[in-house]
């Protein structure tokens, strides 16, 4: 019988040093999770990466952090390989990264719709395909998109667009990729209180924001708390298995399907 606890697995998690990325690596530890490779962006989350991995090795799990712009497939492919290298081949591989950008369609430049395609899609792939490649049997992936996905809203066409695109991406792999045991999920959070949400918008839709789930009133925030992300991605990528292919909306009632 194949053992789909945590305990003693190897993770990767992209975007991984804060936020989202860093509560699932901070409960994956917790969880008995063994070797966590944490990716990063930009030089300026180095020190978070930094602080994260100690933090993970005091507790005896085997970390280690690698930077990279992952909107190139070459780029995928070397953070696999760095991760297999120093904490082991991938029982998990989870993907964080997003970008999001508010703005009309008629306002929308080709640079800005070429960088959403990049961040969002392009970089969900070959993630994706690498992990097809480097997952152990019978392992978990699972990629971040967004509530937005089934919301009737002007303004977010670049950003609930490409990230429509992974949809169809966790299908086709969550097909290709089950022979080998492997499943393939899609996790769509609500607004988050994190700086990621917080760029884009302004003091009035803010305000909307922190209301406009069902559960809103029982939030900490009024937003989708990070904390209640976690506990559905741990499910995913432990005993949650049978569930593949789908995107989930977790979001307190923000929107549905």
């Amino acid at each position: 019988m194949v053992d789909h606890s945590l305990k003693g697995k190897t993770a990767l998690i992209a975007g991984g040093a804060k936020n989202l990325g860093g509560v699932i690596a901070r409960d994956l530890a917790a969880h008995g999770v063994a070797g966590i490779a944490i990716h990063y962006n930009s030089d300026a989350t180095a020190p978070d990466a930094k602080a994260l991995v100690a933090e993970l090795t005091k507790q005896g799990v085997k970390a280690a952090a690698f930077q990279g712009d992952l909107t190139t497939a070459a780029a995928n492919a070397k953070l696999f390989e760095e991760c297999i290298a120093s904490v082991g081949k991938p029982d998990i591989a989870i993907n964080t990264v997003g970008k999001v950008l508010k703005k009309p369609i008629l306002e929308t430049e080709e640079a800005e719709f070429d960088s959403m395609m990049d961040v969002n899609a392009k970089a969900a792939f070959f993630f994706i395909k690498e992990a097809g490649r480097h997952l152990n049997d019978n392992g978990k992936l699972l990629t971040l998109v967004t509530s937005l996905l089934g919301a009737y809203t002007p303004f977010y066409s670049t950003y609930a667009g490409s990230k429509a695109a992974v949809e169809h991406f966790t299908r086709a792999a969550s097909k290709e990729f089950g022979a080998r045991g492997i499943s393939v999920n899609a996790i769509g959070p609500g607004p988050m209180d994190t700086p990621f949400f917080y760029g884009q918008e302004a003091p009035e839709a803010v305000a909307y924001h922190k209301t406009a789930a069902a559960l809103s009133a029982f939030s900490k925030t009024g937003l989708t708390d990070i904390e209640d992300v976690v506990p559905f991605v741990r499910l995913l990528v432990s005993e949650g298995w049978w569930m593949t292919g789908q995107t989930i909306l977790v979001n307190g009632g923000y929107t549905t399907k």
